[in-house]
């Protein structure tokens, strides 16, 4: 199948995500660097995994993300009795056709919140898995593409872990980045109170592109030139992650392809059409962290993995300009 194109030039494309950072800030106040790795995540067209405690604003963000780029959205509740036809839908007897028909489950949106993805049951979350990864759900042999962009958003709790049924590692390779919101400073706080305590709802908030403007940016972003030293640099620092002692489990090849994608779209929604060593360093923790099993020995001297892969990354010579 033809891939589309757009004629989008860096500069359009920066100015356009400029515009959906803020419009995501008029409801998410005091983490800017947060809404612009989700929307980096959107335009790269990956998936976000977002690990953190209730009421940050997980949910919201998802919201705003969709509100700004005029999608649809949904959000499934996981819970333990949540069926896997209940996120990719089912056929159905029509009495009055005499036939069956599908009826498209909760999957079927451009950005869909996950909530508590963790407590469903293991079928439940495997159902995501095809319709993460292909962008289709496939239902009594008949399969249904999803509409484009398409962007889940997966939330999970750190901290109440009774009752959960925590991610696979192969489930946790589709997400392409997993982030934490964090609580708000306190001026950012005070702004949260001055903004919602007034009544501020997010049907407020319009559109400022739309679902082809989206699409556009995700071709646009594959365009993004990324030298050969740069790409060697990115092999090189997955691979230090396989070779260190203190991880179990090492970052795959598709996150290699990962941190390229990401670098990419950071690069452009700097208004850059060619990506540096710095994008990919900022990238790095949030796009390889999740994929990757931190050894016995380093979780049992308090290094998190985040820790190790800093220590690995140091060791990989940095890419410079001839």
């Amino acid at each position: 199948m033809a891939t589309r194109k757009s004629t989008a030039r860096p500069a359009d494309f920066a100015t356009v995500f400029s515009q959906l950072e803020g419009n995501v800030e008029r409801m998410i106040r005091g983490k800017a660097d947060r809404i612009r790795l989700a929307l980096v995540c959107l335009v790269a067209g990956g998936h976000l995994l977002i690990e953190d405690v209730p009421g940050v604003g997980k949910t919201l963000l998802a919201k705003a993300i969709a509100r700004s780029i005029g999608c649809t959205w949904r959000r499934i509740q996981f819970t333990p009795d949540l069926l896997p036809t209940d996120v990719t839908g089912v056929r159905v007897f029509d009495q009055e056709h005499r036939d069956f028909e599908f009826r498209p489950g909760a999957i079927f949106a451009n950005v869909v919140l996950a909530d508590e993805v963790n407590r469903a049951s293991p079928k439940t979350q495997s159902a995501l898995l095809e319709a993460m990864e292909e962008r289709q759900v496939t239902v009594d042999g008949e399969t249904h593409p999803l509409t484009e962009p398409f962007l889940v958003i997966a939330t999970q709790n750190p901290i109440e872990q009774e009752g959960t049924y925590p991610l696979p590692a192969a489930q946790l390779d589709r997400f392409l980045m997993r982030i934490s919101v964090g609580y708000p400073d306190a001026e950012a706080e005070l702004e949260v109170l001055a903004t919602h305590g007034a009544g501020v709802a997010i049907d407020e908030v319009e559109p400022v592109a739309d679902a082809r403007t989206i699409v556009a940016m995700i071709n646009a972003a594959h365009r993004v030139h990324v030298a050969d030293p740069l790409r060697n640099y990115i092999v090189e620092v997955v691979g230090a992650t396989r070779k260190t002692p203190d991880l179990q489990l090492g970052a795959s090849p598709r996150a290699s392809l990962a941190l390229l994608r990401a670098t990419r779209s950071l690069a452009a929604a700097e208004g850059r059409d060619y990506a540096t060593p710095d994008d990919v360093k900022t990238l790095a923790p949030v796009v390889l962290a999740h994929r990757m099993i931190a050894a016995p020995e380093a979780e049992m001297s308090g290094r998190t993995v985040e820790d190790v892969l800093s220590d690995a990354m140091s060791r990989v010579p940095i890419p410079v300009r001839s």
